[in-house]
């Protein structure tokens, strides 16, 4: 490691808060040192964070299933010279003059989305998955309307309903829930609800839902009651795009995703669909419906990552964040944990921690491993007796992991760490002593530069 005060004898030492240098991870690519140097000059408090975050991801390991680490050129593309352009509209119809470039950057994002989904439209301007559902609601929807979703307390999305948010501000929200039983989804409830509540909107894909999502079969039950089907893959575009999880296509009227999470890209929204009379209409939601001007630095970035999912290399990834996600889950299960819906069949899992010990909570458990250098979410668990803020789950997921080189017998060392911190109760001298441990475990698997 060396300082920012190293890097530039023109910059004064920063620090990080506590008196400490900000330290810089020596396995950073030359851009970013450049970088780091730079903003250093001008701002060393601020060039001080970015160092420590960069040592934060460099040095700890990331199992929050809905985070990843981009490539170097996604990264530096979301700081290039595109960031400097206002080009509200679309190629070829922009508001501004001097979008020639940017045109080309917008056009390649949604021929490589179409070619990556295998569907015959992409808007790739909304700037996360929340706002890409807030156009498609507006598409799909009119004030007032029912839509039918899971909520979010059983592993639904902020933006499908939930009472504060514009979902359920604006529309009418019925909700389906999964089997008390199995904790997965029930199809022929989910058809009776339809059925009774008629919604205009069927809603599917989850934030914490572990297992295969069937979408033929929600959209016979869309079609059953006269519905639209509407898929968020947020979670699992990677694995959909690649054939790892069932495709949403041809089945789903809109499909919504966010751009990051297992797709590996930077992060943003994207709403994709085949039917041209929805995708006037959704452009139309998006701007100027509900966004000004597109973050034009952004979609080039996911031009960058669309095309390396495009490579075969990208689905050898996704099937390694699968098998990875199952060998952490076996090795928790040995450990006495028990697993929401008794598995997984993606890049994440809900444990249980009651199970291991009654009185331990998602909000101690994510606590006391970040001391350990192992970052996780709490996440309510279905039917969980404690409020959203406790939690009686950890949700822990894979993509980031993989990412790093991490295969499935290195799965079993996590599954360890994590057994140890929570056995411990979060006891400082353990916590410590595995943090050491995670730190040395990460410099032989550094992230990609």
């Amino acid at each position: 490691m060396v300082t920012i005060g190293e890097m530039s004898s023109a910059a004064p030492v920063s620090t990080t808060g506590s008196g400490a240098p900000a330290r810089v991870p020596t396995t950073l690519d030359s851009i970013s040192l450049e970088m780091l140097e730079l903003v250093g000059r001008q701002d060393p408090e601020i060039a001080a964070v970015l160092a420590g975050e960069a040592e934060r991801q460099e040095s700890t390991l990331e199992l929050i299933a809905s985070e990843n680490h981009v490539s170097p050129a996604v990264m530096h593309a979301m700081g290039s010279w595109m960031t400097n352009k206002y080009a509200e509209g679309y190629p070829g119809k922009r508001y501004y003059g001097g979008c020639a470039w940017h045109d080309q950057a917008e056009n390649l994002a949604r021929d490589r989305a179409k070619q990556l989904f295998g569907c015959g439209f992409a808007n790739v301007q909304p700037h996360c998955g929340a706002n890409a559902n807030i156009a498609a609601f507006m598409a799909l929807l009119n004030p007032g309307d029912t839509v039918l979703s899971l909520p979010i307390k059983s592993g639904g999305h902020l933006s499908h309903g939930l009472k504060v948010n514009f979902s359920g501000i604006f529309y009418k929200i019925a909700e389906y829930n999964l089997d008390p039983n199995t904790e997965m989804l029930d199809y022929d409830a989910i058809e009776r609800i339809a059925l009774e509540v008629k919604p205009k909107v069927l809603l599917c894909g989850y934030s914490a839902y572990s297992r295969t999502i069937d979408f033929a079969r929600f959209r016979a039950i869309a079609d059953k009651c006269g519905a639209r089907l509407m898929a968020d893959i947020a979670h699992i575009a990677g694995l959909c795009a690649t054939g790892v999880h069932p495709s949403p296509f041809p089945h789903a009227h809109v499909v919504t995703t966010t751009t990051h999470k297992t797709l590996r890209g930077p992060r943003g929204g994207m709403i994709l669909t085949n039917d041209a009379e929805l995708a006037t209409l959704i452009d139309r939601r998006v701007f100027p419906g509900s966004q000004g001007g597109p973050l034009m630095h952004i979609i080039a970035a996911k031009a960058i990552a669309f095309g390396e999912a495009l490579r075969p290399s990208f689905k050898v990834y996704s099937e390694q964040v699968v098998r990875n996600a199952r060998a952490l889950a076996e090795a928790l299960v040995a450990r006495k944990y028990r697993l929401c819906s008794g598995g997984t069949d993606n890049h994440l899992m809900l444990v249980d921690l009651r199970t291991r010990d009654a009185e331990l909570t998602g909000a101690d458990a994510e606590k006391w491993l970040e001391r350990a250098g192992i970052i996780c979410n709490k996440n309510g668990i279905p039917n969980d007796p404690r409020p959203p803020v406790q939690t009686s789950g950890l949700r822990l997921g894979t993509p980031a992991l993989t990412t790093r080189g991490l295969g499935e017998k290195d799965m079993d060392t996590v599954a360890q760490w994590l057994d140890r911190v929570m056995g411990a109760r979060g006891e400082e001298a353990e916590c410590a002593k595995v943090r050491e441990e995670v730190r040395a475990f990460c410099a032989r698997f550094p992230l990609p530069h």
